[in-house]
């Protein structure tokens, strides 16, 4: 089958030549400029890893309804723990997509006073190896997000650095998503509607059935078929609002099966990688210019945030 995302190889930047990294600097800000999407390969995230929080996130979601909810904290905007089905929306769309899933965030471990500011992760007792395997995925999936956003600030002249502080002890979360068997006609809802992710980049690792959909410049949807092992990693609108549209949070959503499959659940694990919430969002002078006019007002990272999570039903 075509391939609808570019692939890179994430070694040759860790560990290549200097003519490697230059040439993986290249291919992946061409494929965020033009797709907003790009597959990654030997992206140094432990396949074994995966697959143990896989079959815990398996087991957490196969608990009973009342138990999931033992952990559903109030008050939270779902930034840590369980959200129970049909609780979040597309912000263009008023009927809740369908899925639930569990939420892990930071753990500041070097006294940093930002520690203030997240709340602790929820820990479930059932399936105690689910939380704890979750913490490793996520510092896992840290440490490859911060190489490719390295690149992307050598590719738009930052200086590898540019990221490293905006992103240290970041507002990440590692999303456990559970899209249950469908067990009769959906109303309009997908899977999940159309959108765009809020934060810097999102790192996904296989999903466990298909589904997964881009919206192309053209208007079309593609499918978007990972090979195994591979990571998706797209653009998300702050880093499109910091870069002033010139790299591209490319619209997407996760279709229904066709109906003889409505009985396969689907099991997704996105890592969203966000800043620090005081990250200023004002757009990059050097990304302005006659082709790309100032398409932002200034905003910081926090207030982005706090605004989004409003529009899809998260926050009150």
């Amino acid at each position: 089958m075509k391939r609808t995302i570019p692939l890179v190889d994430l070694s040759k930047y860790r560990s290549g030549s200097s003519q490697d990294k230059k040439e993986f600097v290249e291919q992946l800000g061409k494929a965020f400029s033009e797709v907003g999407f790009v597959g990654v390969i030997n992206h140094g995230v432990s396949a074994e890893l995966v697959d143990t929080f896989y079959d815990e996130a398996k087991r957490f979601f196969a608990l009973p309804v009342e138990d999931k909810r033992k952990y559903e904290v109030p008050g939270l905007a779902g930034q840590r723990g369980y959200t129970s089905f049909g609780k979040e929306h597309a912000k263009q769309s008023t009927v809740a997509d369908l899925k639930e899933f569990y939420q892990i965030g930071q753990v500041v471990e070097d006294g940093d006073p930002i520690k203030a500011e997240y709340p602790e992760n929820v820990y479930v007792r059932e399936t105690p190896l689910f939380t704890g395997k979750g913490d490793q995925l996520y510092r896992a999936f840290e440490q490859s997000g911060g190489l490719l956003l390295q690149a992307i600030a050598e590719y738009l002249g930052l200086g590898e650095d540019y990221f490293r502080d905006k992103i240290k002890n970041g507002n990440s979360i590692l999303r456990a998503i559970h899209y249950p068997p469908i067990r009769e006609e959906p109303q309009t809802a997908i899977r999940a509607e159309q959108h765009e992710d809020i934060n810097l980049i999102t790192l996904l690792v296989g999903a466990s059935a298909g589904g997964l959909q881009l919206l192309n410049k053209q208007g079309e949807w593609m499918d978007i078929m990972p090979e195994e092992r591979e990571i998706v990693v797209n653009v998300g609108d702050m880093l499109q609002r910091l870069t002033n549209n010139v790299l591209k949070s490319t619209t997407h959503r996760v279709v229904n099966p066709p109906r003889e499959q409505w009985h396969t659940p689907r099991l997704s694990i996105p890592f969203f990688l966000h800043p620090r919430s005081s990250m200023d969002l004002t757009c990059l002078d050097q990304c302005i210019d006659d082709q790309h006019p100032l398409a932002y007002e200034p905003i910081t990272a926090g207030e982005y945030l706090d605004e989004r999570l409003r529009e899809i039903g998260l926050k009150k």
